[in-house]
């Protein structure tokens, strides 16, 4: 018999996680892409994209106040659609964000030492690893401190972006633009909804939190909504300085912009800032993907010796631990340039299934508008499908295999 987990975290702590994950992820990257597939109409997409995870978030907030243990949509799938649909969300979650998890490591090393990326990156995950395994207050304190500093830093270049260098005497919106067709503008969502999904991290959390019933509906919309407006901030501040083209093609936008505004001296600061952007992007996974992992193993839908408490700390400590080798073994293995699309996918259906799920419920257990979750799903499974082609097929090809795997362990 297993332990439950200890409920430290209150709702300053969870939305401080679900911040670290959600800006910590995609600011100091995900706009570039974006910009290259929606162009002009980047802003358009940031809307549809926050408008998706507006209904993923109430959507799984109403199932965390309702079901509060760790898993997030694999507990909600199992609760309220059957075993099956949950074990294919919580698949998806672990294989897409271990894949992520490797990712922001990565990211960590190419900004602070390019030539050193991979050795900076399996240390990362060690460090971390070993503060998660301190408890889960530690690792809410650390996430708190580098959230401070990533939006003191993404303020500096708001601000350099919206009143520093000299304002072209035509604005790019005034330009005349190619074209956009719509499955670009839901192709950029996509790659936006990506930066944006961190909030899941809260779900997961869910065993760990005071009175989650109140603190997960009322942490979701904060964090999702702070997000949005340092999101909207930072677009504008780019497109004003970079224009949609020279936004499209940057490697670092953030770095461009506060160079292209004539403040290049902040662009050692946003560098610095985001190397701990990633750092408290990889924290708030490893939290979230071993979670899921421990919630998984304890319904034996993953091995059982990971359904496992520290007596002290009570933590999952071998969940994390085998998250931490999963993804170290990816970090030294695997080209991961590819990974992020395919996360894209796999966070679609995660969703896709959490949407499903609160359909399912009624108005005395807290159900959101029916056309909250009625929106939520369509779009989920539109801007899966419209994600480049290498990535939809991956990510079927995981999905298919994670079923046969289910239906094999269930034979007699």
């Amino acid at each position: 018999m297993t332990s439950g987990l200890a409920r430290r975290l209150g709702t300053g702590d969870a939305v401080v996680v679900g911040l670290s994950a959600m800006i910590g992820a995609g600011v100091f990257a995900a706009f570039a892409p974006a910009a290259s597939a929606a162009g002009p109409l980047l802003l358009l997409a940031l809307a549809l994209a926050a408008v998706v995870a507006y209904c993923n978030a109430t959507s799984s907030a109403r199932l965390a106040a309702r079901h509060p243990e760790s898993g997030g949509t694999y507990v909600y799938g199992r609760r309220r659609l059957g075993p099956f649909w949950g074990y294919l969300a919580g698949w998806g979650f672990v294989v897409g964000k271990t894949a992520s998890c490797a990712a922001m490591a990565l990211t960590f090393g190419a900004y602070v030492a390019p030539g050193l990326a991979v050795p900076l990156a399996v240390g990362a995950v060690v460090a971390l690893t070993a503060l998660n395994l301190l408890g889960v207050q530690r690792s809410a304190m650390a996430a708190r401190i580098m959230v401070a500093l990533v939006l003191a830093v993404l303020a500096a270049v708001v601000v350099a972006g919206l009143t520093g260098g000299k304002a072209p005497s035509t604005p790019w919106h005034a330009v005349p633009q190619a074209p956009v067709a719509p499955w670009e503008v839901l192709q950029a969502a996509g790659l936006l909804f990506f930066a944006f999904a961190g909030y899941a991290r809260i779900a997961t959390l869910g065993e760990e939190v005071r009175d989650p019933e109140r603190t997960i509906p009322r942490a979701v919309p904060i964090a999702l909504g702070i997000t949005l407006v340092v999101y909207t901030l930072v677009a504008l501040a780019t497109l004003r300085v970079l224009g949609p083209a020279r936004l499209g093609t940057s490697h670092a936008p953030l770095v461009d912009t506060v160079i292209g505004a004539g403040a290049g001296w902040l662009a050692p600061v946003v560098r610095a800032g985001a190397a701990v952007a990633a750092l408290g992007a990889l924290l708030a996974l490893i939290l979230g993907v071993s979670r899921t992992t421990f919630a998984m193993a304890r319904e034996r839908d993953l091995p059982g010796f990971l359904d496992a408490v520290h007596p002290v700390r009570q933590v999952p400590y071998r969940a994390e631990l085998a998250v931490a080798v999963a993804v170290i073994v990816l970090v030294l293995a695997v080209d991961l340039r590819g990974a992020i699309g395919f996360s894209s996918f796999g966070v679609l259906v995660y969703y896709a299934v959490a949407n499903a799920a609160a359909l399912t419920l009624a108005r005395d257990e807290g159900a959101p508008p029916r056309a909250v979750p009625v929106v939520g799903l369509a779009l989920c499974v539109v801007l899966a499908v419209t994600l480049p082609a290498a990535s939809v097929a991956a990510g079927l090809a995981v999905f298919a295999a994670g079923g046969l795997w289910w239906v094999l362990r269930r034979r007699p």
